[in-house]
């Protein structure tokens, strides 16, 4: 990718001139398309995958260097590391980002000649296994496609990706034999036995079809897969590795014991070998989460007869239209960095139904989809914040409807009525707190996003919302507060219960329900019962309304008063009034204090080591996970706006990079990039469902949004700088804006937002309460 942008701009820089002379030009900028690095974030703890995938695709086929036990493989929670020195094979389902994993379902590795190892061997031992070593330097990844060359075996392997089918195009060295080894055990975050049940079986015209349940994090999450090859099989082999049974042949079912077209077991490999051959053997996948049919059905939807370059032109054309959404003019690093968020922005939540509208539940039932595309892998409890919000501009109305409905539907399917809180494969995995599908539903109607029934979504927020077994609701709902003796990370639960209250009361008031408003808005409130104004921090308390002691704002213990955090995050968690956090810290001064006691706090004598997802510290800031990410904002509801653009500087300098490592933390499906795509034009969503904006800083020169609805907001910058970090002014459509925040409606009416840079920071520019954003309460109390 960097080679080819490279040669772009030298040949629109170098042009030649009458007598065959070089003439200088002006350097073309690279499309969006080519501003992107899918390898940021697959090293340090970004957990990014640089695999083939289209814009939320079921498939996401990418290269595996590891598969690892849980919890001694959290740095390969999406199955590659960018400095590992060989790959197991490629696979077709990953997450992007997370901070747990599974999946790595369906795993291909080309083998060349010599003895067929079954097992992957030790990467430190070479030939020891499958696995194989490869040329780092041929490592090629794009959107929608991938390449590399493994030494080992001598292939050179490509794939590409369609929305649910992947395609695989391997070259085989001259006179070797093209082989290639499926196997059928194991998963990112493998242990033994997670494979519940499995099934392989040829079909007479050479289809493989299979099936394989696993008890992961999703248990009993159902995965079928489809395939094909563009040559034919000079023989197979299925090896069931827990029996120690191998079965040739297929020709008829059941003739002899080793000659089957079908075999079920628990440890299954397969071996097809198709000879030597001169041109690339191309393999083509499909998946379903319904039944073999399905993902038979979908393998026949794209990508042709075996047309590797077509299916890579299509999604490449997908990718050029989503990226497109933004027009980003910025220097060459900040360019590369923001396009690459936006690209992991645009993963997940990925298709998960069929394409004849079918899918799974999660009630296990198989229901169809009417009037929408049934999309899974919800990682709400991050996504909420910058994700979601994002999608509403950059992706059409009717993706954001397919989300809002897949939500609505699983809330309906649920055993216990409830909506997803992290979903995929359409399986409920109850991971992280709160019921964060709420604010995704009432932000995209607060909005003006249709195309899905909004008395039935608040049905089933209001249904998530008093389900009183659920994370200590009960509790919350009789005391105003989740008390820690009676459950974990009580505190946080609290506010995040508090916050998704007020969206409830905001959607209902929207839709007429005033009584469903009222008693929202009454449990938006909560957050006060669990703020300690003595000590100035988010504190647990117990059913007898004491404050749980000893207390220490610095500890970070998972299963203790916080989740994935500590006081220090989370005593700014209240979105919906946190002009209500200013007057419980004591004021505008007292606040800026305290916040710049937690960006500037030593933590030389503490260590968190222990906490896998506490990285990307800035003092007791986080950014590496998403209590801390509206934090830096908190100074514009505190009269400080310029406080927020010097500490959005120091954060964005710190945190992202286009190198991989460039991702402080898991990137979460997308939200640690949609915090930068934001920040970066100059704005971000503190409130998801206030309509409301919060003006921080921009890091371009320029920026245009192309909008769902065809209108452009365009985001200028006059000075950008390292020297000039603060905002001297700002202006909306050429008239002075003065406030410190934008509408929704008001980008979404199209038009143009202009900033001028100073080296010093403009102190009365949005200080006054009336400039400062939406809060529930207003300021001064």
């Amino acid at each position: 990718m960097v080679r080819r942008m490279v040669a772009m701009v030298l040949s629109a820089a170098l042009a030649v001139g009458p007598g065959g002379l070089a003439v200088a030009q002006t350097a073309a900028v690279p499309f969006p398309y080519d501003a992107v690095d899918p390898f940021i974030g697959t090293s340090g703890q970004g957990h990014t995958f640089p695999g083939a995938v289209a814009p939320f695709g079921m498939v996401q086929l990418s290269p595996d260097t590891e598969h690892k036990v849980l919890r001694q493989g959290y740095d390969w929670a999406s199955g590659y590391r960018y400095d590992d020195p060989t790959i197991l094979g490629f696979s077709h389902t990953h997450f992007s980002g997370s901070g747990h994993s599974d999946l790595g379902d369906v795993l291909l590795t080309p083998l060349g000649a010599g003895e067929i190892k079954l097992e992957p061997g030790d990467a430190a031992t070479p030939g020891s296994g499958y696995r194989s070593r490869y040329d780092k330097a041929s490592e090629v990844a794009e959107p929608g496609y991938y390449a590399v060359n493994l030494t080992d075996s001598g292939v050179r392997a490509e794939l590409t990706a369609g929305t649910r089918v992947g395609m695989h195009r391997y070259q085989f060295a001259a006179g070797a034999p093209a082989r290639v080894l499926l196997d059928f055990r194991p998963s990112i975050y493998d242990y033994p036995d997670k494979v519940s049940w499995s099934r392989i079986r040829v079909a007479a015209d050479g289809t493989v079809t299979g099936y394989r349940e696993t008890r992961g994090w999703a248990p009993g999450r159902q995965l079928y897969f489809a395939m094909r090859f563009s040559k034919p099989m000079v023989s197979r082999s299925i090896q069931n590795r827990e029996e120690n049974v191998t079965y040739n042949g297929f020709t008829k079912p059941g003739r002899t014991p080793g000659d089957r077209d079908q075999v079920e077991g628990r440890a299954l490999e397969a071996v097809f070998d198709f000879g030597p051959i001169e041109a690339p053997l191309i393999v083509k996948v499909a998946l379903s989460g319904v039944d073999e049919a399905g993902a038979i059905k979908n393998l026949d939807s794209e990508g042709g007869d075996f047309d590797f370059n077509g299916l890579r032109a299509s999604t490449k054309a997908q990718w050029e239209q989503a990226l497109g959404a933004v027009q980003i003019d910025a220097p060459a690093e900040m360019r590369t960095t923001l396009y690459t968020a936006l690209y992991h922005s645009l993963m997940a939540p990925s298709v998960m139904g069929d394409v004849d509208g079918r899918y799974r539940g999660p009630d296990q039932a198989v229901h169809a989809a009417e009037g929408f595309t049934f999309h899974s892998t919800f990682s709400l409890w991050d996504t909420f914040r910058a994700e979601h919000p994002l999608l509403t501009l950059v992706q059409p109305e009717a993706r954001n409807a397919d989300m809002i409905n897949s939500l609505i539907a699983s809330q309906q399917h649920s055993p216990y009525g409830l909506l997803p809180v992290w979903q995929f494969a359409g399986q409920e995995t109850w991971t992280m707190i709160g019921y964060h599908a709420v604010p995704v539903i009432a932000d995209a109607w607060m909005k003006g996003i249709r195309g899905f029934d909004g008395v039935a979504a608040l049905k089933a927020m209001v249904a998530s919302a008093t389900y009183r077994p659920y994370g200590g609701l009960g509790d919350y709902m009789d005391l105003g507060y989740v008390p820690i003796d009676r459950e974990p990370e009580a505190a946080s639960k609290t506010v995040e219960y508090a916050y998704d209250d007020w969206t409830i009361a905001r959607m209902a008031r929207n839709l007429g329900h005033a009584d469903i408003a009222e008693t929202f808005e009454k449990r938006a409130q909560n957050w006060r019962n669990s703020f300690d104004r003595e000590t100035g921090f988010l504190r647990a308390r117990k059913a007898d309304g004491t404050y749980r002691t000893p207390f220490d704002p610095t500890a970070i213990n998972y299963g203790s008063d916080y989740t994935e955090g500590n006081a220090w995050q989370y005593s700014w968690f209240a979105p919906q009034d946190l002009g209500g956090i200013v007057g419980a810290m004591g004021g505008d001064a007292a606040t800026v204090a305290k916040l710049d006691a937690m960006f500037d706090f030593d933590n030389s004598k503490l260590d968190y080591s222990h906490a896998e997802d506490i990285a990307g510290l800035i003092g007791q800031y986080i950014h590496g996970n998403e209590p801390s990410h509206h934090s830096a904002y908190m100074y514009v509801y505190a009269g400080a706006p310029w406080r927020t653009q010097a500490r959005l500087k120091q954060i964005v300098d710190s945190q992202y990079h286009a190198r991989p490592d460039g991702l402080a933390g898991n990137d979460d499906l997308g939200q640690m990039s949609a915090w930068l795509v934001f920040t970066g034009l100059g704005f971000y969503p503190v409130t998801p469902g206030s309509n409301q904006y919060v003006i921080g800083r921009p890091f371009v020169d320029r920026a245009v949004l192309n909008l769902p609805n065809g209108k452009t907001f365009i985001i200028v910058t006059d000075g950008l700088s390292d020297a000039r970090p603060y905002i001297a002014s700002v202006s909306l459509n050429g008239r002075p804006l003065t406030r410190s925040w934008i509408g929704d409606d008001e980008i979404r009416a199209g038009g143009e937002l202009r900033f001028v840079m100073s080296a010093r920071p403009n102190r009365s520019w949005g200080s006054g309460a009336a400039a400062r954003p939406y809060s529930m309460t207003g300021f001064g109390r």
